[in-house]
């Protein structure tokens, strides 16, 4: 239409431009604390994932090498008696499954596992004991103070860059400590926190980088979404999703259903070899 000015319509709009910047910093404001509170769902749920994988792997895998163990003397014992080729087949096929490949881990003398440096590895190299999880999901003590360092501390409600960096820094601390369920080092964080600088009001006093500052929100929560995908759909994650409440719980459940099943294997290779 002749006699528009730039921005069509929407600077037809713009009557009150304090007031709609007003508004633009209600709703940065929200998102903000909206992403804050998503990210340490996240956070949460991805400890959670990491010590529950950790947990499963030290406390059930002598029973997984133990089932294939005895599958394997199984397909040997009906292959002794039936000596039937296939039934030959599957014993070795059996036995292959449990006897180690020779390879990086042995060569290098289990420093290393399937995702780089085995935790013995890393603590070899930086003199650090290992500090295995006590289990899935920290204290309630632990997560409340977790939660309260996050929204204090995150780097997204950081002025300047500098800050940024300080606060990315800090959280790093506060995720490991959290991770390790380590309540006094959370406690001394929060003291460290509470000595520092002061914050100081961000400026807000353009449209345009408020605008910016949502779409960067929004992008950064579409991010988020995806890892917390990739963390429901993940094995783990799907078996922690079966018991909210109690991870530990499961843990035990499931032990207790593998040691069902030894017996089960057991009993009958008696009666294969008796």
């Amino acid at each position: 239409m002749p006699g528009t000015p730039p921005g069509g319509n929407y600077a037809g709009r713009v009557t009150n431009p304090e007031a709609d910047t007003s508004r633009l910093e209600q709703a940065v404001r929200t998102a903000e604390t909206a992403l804050i509170e998503f990210e340490i769902a996240v956070e949460t749920f991805r400890v959670e994932v990491e010590n529950f994988s950790r947990l499963h792997h030290q406390r059930l895998g002598p029973v997984y090498a133990r089932l294939e163990e005895l599958d394997a003397q199984i397909a040997e014992a009906v292959a002794a008696r039936s000596g039937d080729p296939e039934d030959l087949r599957k014993a070795r096929e059996a036995r292959a499954l449990v006897q180690p490949l020779p390879g990086v881990e042995e060569l290098f003398g289990g420093w290393l596992d399937s995702d780089g440096l085995s935790p013995e590895g890393t603590a070899m190299l930086t003199e650090k004991p290992v500090r295995p999880p006590r289990r899935v999901r920290p204290s309630d003590e632990a997560r409340r103070a977790f939660r309260e360092l996050v929204r204090k501390a995150h780097p997204d409600l950081a002025r300047d860059e500098a800050e940024r960096l300080r606060r990315e820094e800090f959280i790093v601390r506060v995720n490991a400590a959290y991770a390790a369920g380590d309540e006094d080092l959370l406690g001394a964080l929060a003291a460290e926190w509470a000595a520092g600088p002061a914050p100081e009001p961000r400026p807000l006093d353009r449209a345009e980088e408020l605008y910016a500052r949502l779409e960067w929100l929004a992008q950064r929560k579409e991010m988020l979404s995806g890892l917390a995908a990739e963390l429901e759909g993940s094995a783990i994650g799907s078996m922690l999703r079966m018991a909210p409440e109690d991870p530990d719980g499961l843990l035990e459940e499931i032990a207790e259903s593998l040691r069902a099943q030894v017996a089960e294997r057991e009993a009958q290779l008696r009666e294969l070899v008796g």
